[in-house]
């Protein structure tokens, strides 16, 4: 199982130090359990053990955090992906266009993907090709300044697959249609 410091660090970001105001999505939350459940603990818990990947890249783009969820969609083990480029996951044509993105987004601290999920392929290690979708939240030091992105992703290639296999098979069935409405027609305008 994935443990490490990156991890206690990402959830740390996700606490409130003392002396700041408790973040809308904690105030809301159900009195505590017998037995006080730690909230670093809890994090790295649900970070460990969520299917869905969960990665973490510095400003450069260096994988700072690779949970289990990462190592079952792409096959890298957080030992592997953790110090390796985000191009081990990036296919290389689309290299060019991710990275302009990233350092974009780093530079100026903004993305859209933040609530929109953007769809793109990926590369496992066995070389497969797969369909992600990804959400981006962009983590901050003390100062305001981005740090790195995290992203929770997932596998969406068997969707993907049947939704190319339906526009198909729909263009296939209208590729009949309309041959057979033109033989209706020459039929009609025969004496």
């Amino acid at each position: 199982m994935y443990r490490n410091k990156p991890v206690a660090r990402a959830c740390q970001l996700l606490t409130v130090p003392p002396g700041r105001d408790i973040p809308a999505w904690r105030r809301y939350h159900l009195p505590p359990m017998p037995g006080e459940l730690d909230p670093d603990r809890l994090c790295r818990n649900i970070i460990d053990h969520t299917p869905v990947a969960v990665v973490f890249g510095d400003r450069e783009g260096i994988i700072r955090l690779w949970n289990s969820g990462a190592e079952t969609m792409f096959g890298y083990t957080a030992q592997e992906a953790i110090g390796q480029s985000m191009d081990i996951i990036v296919p290389e044509k689309h290299r060019a266009k991710h990275w302009e993105g990233y350092d974009r987004v780093m530079q100026t601290g903004v993305t859209k993907y933040g609530r929109d999920a953007l769809a793109v392929p990926a590369l496992t290690k066995s070389g497969q090709r797969i369909s992600i979708e990804f959400n981006i939240a962009l983590l901050r030091d003390d100062g305001g300044q981005v740090i790195g992105a995290a992203a929770t992703i997932s596998d969406v290639t068997a969707r993907w697959e049947r939704e190319k296999a339906l526009r198909a098979r729909m263009a296939e069935l209208e590729a009949k249609v309309k041959a057979l409405g033109g033989s209706a027609e020459a039929k009609a305008t025969v004496p």
